[in-house]
């Protein structure tokens, strides 16, 4: 499985969403893509996004100012 890696860091709402969204668009299904980002609103986001797209957040952690997400895609 090839390894994708968003680094969303210093964007602000909704940009991460955005580019996540438009990554996970070219990946084969079931493939994961982690993001990293230190908007403090993209743990909701992110959380509501894949409620709404049916892809399945794996994990969602925080790590000093950098939250991180592994997102699989549906």
């Amino acid at each position: 499985m090839t390894e994708h890696v968003l680094n969303a860091e210093g964007l602000n709402c909704p940009l991460p969403i955005i580019k996540a969204k438009k990554m996970l668009k070219s990946m084969p299904a079931g493939e994961v893509l982690q993001v990293r980002a230190t908007d403090p609103g993209s743990v909701a986001d992110f959380a509501a996004f894949c409620n709404q797209t049916g892809n399945e957040l794996l994990s969602s952690n925080t790590e000093g100012d950098v939250y991180t997400f592994e997102i699989k895609r549906s």
